[in-house]
């Protein structure tokens, strides 16, 4: 069996993410970005394909947490003859010129005397490069260098010993004895550069965390949740560019042993847009502002040829393609990079940066002429595909259909922008947006109503209902106690609410995705459900269904994008910003303090 996903830890820099188990093993580290190649794979295969094992060899894992409100990670460790303390952390190097990256490493012995070892084994390009292993002698130190194409990794600290490929070594330490092992990244095209001597202690790195924290206003029974949800949403956004990626992983499945497997290491326009909601409602601006820059520079040129998702640096092409060499996690094949989604229509996607923009607006984020216009430049491309089907937030690989989310938002997006002009004063043909929502909103009452089942549809003309109707409510559409709104709710109970009670996207079995196979429960879903109930009076529900979902997180308060019931386990990429966005909108609306920031429209 594959590691259990809530058995690993998330360590970030804002450049990237390692994944550390509970038995010590880094089995996924992306170098130097989120969506490079990676140079540790073994949660896709196995340790030939990358991994680095640091742990005492007879002893068992007491306890493990970040230090405070960071990602920084501490684990203690009990043996038959001392205690010992492993701390692991991705140093957060503010100069935006450095060109390294670095994983640090440092194992104190805390009473008595333990042994450490170490099982390194460096794979570049998803584990399908073993690369050219050289220990050297620098400055009276020992280092082992490994190359391999454009990446070279520099490990400095104790030495270990080269064996068949791998890099093993044996520790013996006495109370007080403390060792530290730096791996660090660099294009192998120029000099070696050493990590500077203050990125080697966790101390700035704690301190860069806490100075977010800070800030961070949460209150209620979910706040410790709400805390470690935003600092996920925060771990997840590049700091030199702004860009937020979904997830920090690809092809974790959602379904075990299924073929639902797919690259979310990209900024896709609706997350990063939800998720600059969700620091929005805990008055993080700044954030929206970094956001609303990379928007900018990914969309320059023509905005009328917009993609769904972009790379971290605003690239466009995104290439999906298949690691046949790897196994796959839970034995879950293809594994994938790229993600071929990027070249769909999703007509819900200018909605959620229109209503994202909206409330930045709102909470002060001042436009500018770019900035707005931007936003007229996306309504212009609404306009443009106004008549066209799309795939959907789902990102359907079947035929694309008129999907009565997509509608609802492409409704939103019109009434943002009049909104803007009327509230705020900025230029724009009103008229013409105001005629367009209107029309969409008859459309959709008309089209993506079903009278015989007593519920808005997945699309029109169908019978099927799905989560995303959930948001109609959200973005102000209808209010939340419409009685359309509570009949849809209740046909969504009934035909997506597992025995378990948690919620599913939508029905696999109707075909429309054009995929095989199932998946588990979305978390994103139930966090949508339990708002829905938190606004229209059924607290109590909203609480059982709260509190069990917050049951699915790991013990560092991780979620993943979706939860097996049966077995119990995490699955999908991991950890996931739509569950961590979600999770916090469900708490805000939990906690009575939060008012929705959207008005309804009138019926």
């Amino acid at each position: 069996m594959s590691t259990p996903l809530e058995h690993y830890a998330l360590l970030s820099d804002q450049r990237t993410a390692a994944l550390v188990a509970r038995d010590g093993s880094i089995d996924w580290l992306c170098f130097p970005r989120f969506d490079s190649s990676a140079v540790f794979t073994a949660i896709l295969g196995t340790r030939e394909d990358g991994r680095w094992l640091l742990a005492p060899p007879e002893g068992e894992l007491v306890s493990r947490d970040y230090v405070d409100d960071t990602f920084v990670l501490e684990s203690h460790w009990s043996t038959p003859t001392g205690t010992l303390t492993v701390t692991d952390f991705l140093p957060i190097d503010e100069d935006p010129a450095a060109p390294t990256a670095d994983l640090v490493r440092t194992v104190t012995c805390t009473s008595g005397s333990v042994e450490v070892t170490h099982d390194l084994r460096l794979r570049f390009d998803y584990g399908a490069a073993t690369p050219w292993l050289q220990t050297l002698e620098v400055d009276g130190r020992t280092e082992i260098h490994a190359v391999a194409g454009p990446d070279s990794l520099a490990l400095r600290g104790p030495a270990l010993e080269q064996v068949n490929g791998s890099c093993r070594g044996h520790f013996a330490m006495e109370e007080g004895e403390e060792h530290t092992w730096v791996l660090s990244w660099s294009p192998s095209y120029l000099p070696d550069a050493a990590p500077r001597p203050e990125t080697l202690t966790p101390v700035a790195t704690i301190a860069y965390w806490r100075a977010w924290a800070a800030r961070i206003d949460a209150r209620g029974p979910y706040a410790d949740q709400v805390r470690r949800s935003l600092l996920v949403l925060r771990a997840l956004t590049e700091r030199l560019t702004g860009g937020i990626v979904a997830a920090p992983t690809t092809s974790l499945p959602e379904e075990f042993g299924g073929s639902r497997n797919w690259d979310y290491r990209y900024v896709w326009l609706r997350d990063s847009a939800l998720t600059i909601e969700a620091l929005l409602s805990h008055g993080f601006v700044t954030g929206a502002h970094a956001w609303r820059t990379w928007l900018l520079r990914a969309m320059a040129g023509d905005p009328r040829d917009l993609r769904i998702m972009y790379g971290l640096d605003g690239s466009r092409h995104l290439p999906e393609h298949e690691l046949t060499h790897l196994d796959g996690y839970e034995d879950s094949r293809p594994v994938r990079i790229g993600n071929g989604a990027a070249d769909q229509y999703q007509a819900d996607v200018v909605g959620e940066v229109m209503v994202a923009l909206d409330l930045a607006r709102d909470a002060g984020l001042e436009e500018t002429e770019f900035s707005w216009g931007l936003q007229k430049a996306l309504l212009d491309y609404a306009w443009d595909r106004f008549d066209d089907k799309d795939h959907g937030i789902w990102e359907m690989r079947g035929e694309p259909a008129y999907f009565t989310h997509g509608r609802a938002m492409m409704w939103a997006a019109f009434d943002r922008g009049v909104r803007a002009v009327e509230r705020h004063g900025l230029d724009g043909d009103v008229e013409a947006w105001r005629e367009r929502r209107d029309l969409l909103r008859e459309e959709i009452l008309t089209r993506g109503w079903n009278d015989d089942i007593g519920a808005f549809t997945q699309t029109y003309g169908s019978t099927e209902v799905d989560a995303s109707l959930l948001q109609l409510a959200h973005i102000g559409f209808v209010a939340y106690d419409d009685p359309r709104m509570l009949s849809t709710v209740a046909r969504i109970e009934d035909d997506l609410l597992d025995a378990h009670g948690f919620l599913h996207r939508y029905r696999t079995a109707s075909g429309l995705d054009g995929l095989a196979g199932d998946e588990y429960p979305f978390l994103i879903c139930s966090f949508w459900l339990v708002e829905q109930y938190a606004r229209t009076g059924r607290v109590d529900e909203a609480r059982r269904m709260m509190d069990a979902l917050v049951a699915t997180e790991s013990d560092l308060g991780l979620l993943a994008e979706e939860y097996d019931p049966r077995a119990g386990r995490l699955a999908g990429n991991f950890p996931q910003a739509f569950s961590h966005l979600g999770l916090v909108r469900a708490a805000d609306a939990l906690d009575r303090r939060s008012e929705s920031a959207f008005e309804a429209a009138d019926s």
